[in-house]
């Protein structure tokens, strides 16, 4: 393998600072799904930490769906000089689970079981802003199901995806 010499290769940085994710967590137990992702759209919970990590914001709330934006730099790239397919998949699998929470009753929370995801053009910073939306497709008990898409700052569909969630309690603090 090849040695990097850190003189000749033009590093850059980020800093990555986060709340107590278990803070949040709490605050969502007497809250229905809806009313929590209203509550981190208004800036009244802390965000996920995942989220400022990827620069993932929620913009829109409504029944049964949702509208994230997400805002890719160079630190999500890969080898290729794109940003990896992992940040896209993310926000997928994030707005159609976020899209299943607002249906959730306060108590209740969700898990993804599955999830399909089909790239259609690459993302770059000059993508940015995307544009991801969830949508769910079947609510259920046990089991809901959800798409989503992803658009570039031109409005061009750059991934879509399924999936499935589980819907369960929220456990009880031992």
């Amino acid at each position: 393998m090849r040695e990097v010499d850190e003189t000749v290769e033009r590093r850059r940085e980020r800093t990555v600072r986060w709340q107590d994710p278990m803070a949040l967590a709490a605050e969502i137990k007497g809250r229905s799904g809806r009313e929590v992702l209203e509550a981190l759209l208004r800036g009244e919970l802390p965000p996920p930490p995942f989220t400022d990590l990827l620069s993932i914001q929620v913009t829109g709330v409504g029944d049964g769906e949702v509208e994230f934006t997400c805002t890719p730099d160079e630190s999500m790239y890969n080898p290729i000089g794109a940003v990896h397919g992992g940040v896209v998949c993310t926000l997928l699998d994030s707005v159609i689970g976020c899209a299943v929470h607002t249906t959730l009753e306060a108590g209740l929370i969700y898990t993804s079981i599955d999830l399909q995801v089909s790239y259609l053009r690459a993302v770059t910073t000059s993508s940015a802003p995307l544009v991801a939306t969830g949508r769910v497709t079947k609510p259920g008990r046990r089991v809901a199901f959800a798409t989503g898409e992803v658009r570039d700052r031109r409005g061009s569909l750059v991934a879509s995806g399924s999936g499935s969630c589980l819907v369960m309690p929220i456990a009880e603090s031992p």
